[in-house]
């Protein structure tokens, strides 16, 4: 869901040879429609229009607009299962199979050089797309630069914008070594960088400051994630102002939505891309486009995956992978979500915790699994 359009229109001109005549500009709204205030009301919302009197016409018009434009059905959704999400009971969810994780010291010497070229071969040959999820600003690390500019303290001074570039160049010359006869051709992977309303023009003014990093320019597509309100505990909307919503990126889970909605899974499948690989941008030690891992997912024949970290106690503040239901698919639970008992539960046969691996947002996917979870969140916004 992109950010709505704060453009208004103020009137086309149109000239003819001796005169120019111009349409009025629209009239501001006096009172908020009947039929607004009834479908605000069908979702609990209807105290946006609280100092509705104290506004001015231009304001008035601009909040009734800022209303229009929300996809209301959608983010009721989203909320209410949000606020369902939280004290989940034990029974609602199970540990993950031990056999569905594959563990760094579980794996062979031979395992591990089939992976590694397996995937060097898949990236060659053009089938990988890397997508790094960059929407956010770094707030919290005392900025309000997209968080990839941030300037980690290493002696070098690179951004993690430029290492993370420099390591996908990296892997495109160890993929074309892969071929040992004939001539070596270059290796191109395409990086698609997911911004936000409140990153893009910052990003995309960074990376063309830095010459991309050394990556050709046509080899990066930047798109936008869309917004949501930003609400209460109790789910009510919150205003920024009194005429207008305060909203914030839709979360790394926008990604399907925004790739879909800028055509971008098209453009995968233009270039011939059957796999992606997909991180967040604040973690300095990822492996972008690794092709163990790769080399793995192809493998095991899986639609989608996910690098975990097995969690170090249980109060750690991190969001953990589980079964949703008696053998039900595969979930993240977030930390807030655990309550005590099932934070510290212990597996009897491994002494560890039993829902110990840890999401840190290092995933691959099919290119048909995103199709498919794109189409279905569209179909679920109808």
């Amino acid at each position: 869901m992109r950010e709505p359009s704060m453009e208004r229109e103020n009137g086309t001109t149109l000239t003819a040879t001796t005169t120019a005549v111009t349409s009025p500009p629209p009239m501001a709204v006096s009172s908020p429609r009947q039929a607004l205030v009834e479908r605000l009301k069908d979702y609990g919302q209807e105290d946006i229009f609280s100092l509705w009197d104290e506004l001015s016409p231009d304001e008035k018009d601009f909040l009734v607009r800022d209303i229009e434009n929300l996809d209301l059905p959608r983010i009721d959704r989203i909320i209410r299962c949000s606020l369902h999400s939280q004290g989940l009971p034990v029974a609602a969810i199970e540990p993950v199979p031990e056999n569905w994780v594959s563990t760094v010291d579980g794996r062979t010497m031979e395992d591990r050089e089939k992976w590694w070229k397996m995937g060097l071969k898949t990236i060659y040959e053009g089938k990988l797309g890397v997508v790094l999820l960059s929407g956010g600003q770094g707030t919290r690390l005392g900025s309000s630069d997209p968080k990839g500019c941030f300037n980690i303290g290493l002696p070098s001074g690179k951004s993690l914008f430029q290492i993370q570039a420099e390591r996908i160049l990296c892997v495109q010359r160890l993929a074309a070594q892969v071929v040992t006869e004939g001539p070596v051709r270059p290796v191109t992977i395409h990086w698609y960088i997911m911004t936000s309303p409140f990153t893009d023009e910052a990003t995309r003014k960074y990376f063309s400051s830095h010459k991309y990093f050394g990556l050709e320019p046509d080899q990066i597509s930047f798109f936008q994630q869309g917004t949501l309100p930003c609400v209460t505990k109790d789910g009510k909307f919150i205003m920024e102002t009194p005429f207008s919503l305060a909203k914030a990126p839709d979360g790394n889970g926008g990604v399907y939505a925004a790739l879909k909605c800028s055509r971008l899974l098209e453009d995968m499948a233009s270039r011939g891309i059957k796999y992606v690989d997909c991180y967040g941008v604040d973690n300095v030690l990822v492996r972008v486009a690794d092709p163990t891992f790769l080399g793995y997912f192809i493998d095991k024949g899986a639609a989608s995956a996910a690098k975990v970290v097995r969690k170090a106690y249980p109060q750690e503040q991190v969001g953990v992978f589980v079964r949703r239901g008696k053998g039900g698919p595969l979930t993240v639970v977030e930390y807030s979500e655990l309550d005590q008992s099932m934070a510290s539960a212990i597996n009897q046969r491994t002494g560890r915790l039993q829902y110990c691996w840890s999401n840190v947002c290092l995933h691959m996917f099919t290119l048909d699994f995103l199709n498919q979870v794109a189409t279905g969140l569209e179909k679920d916004s109808v």
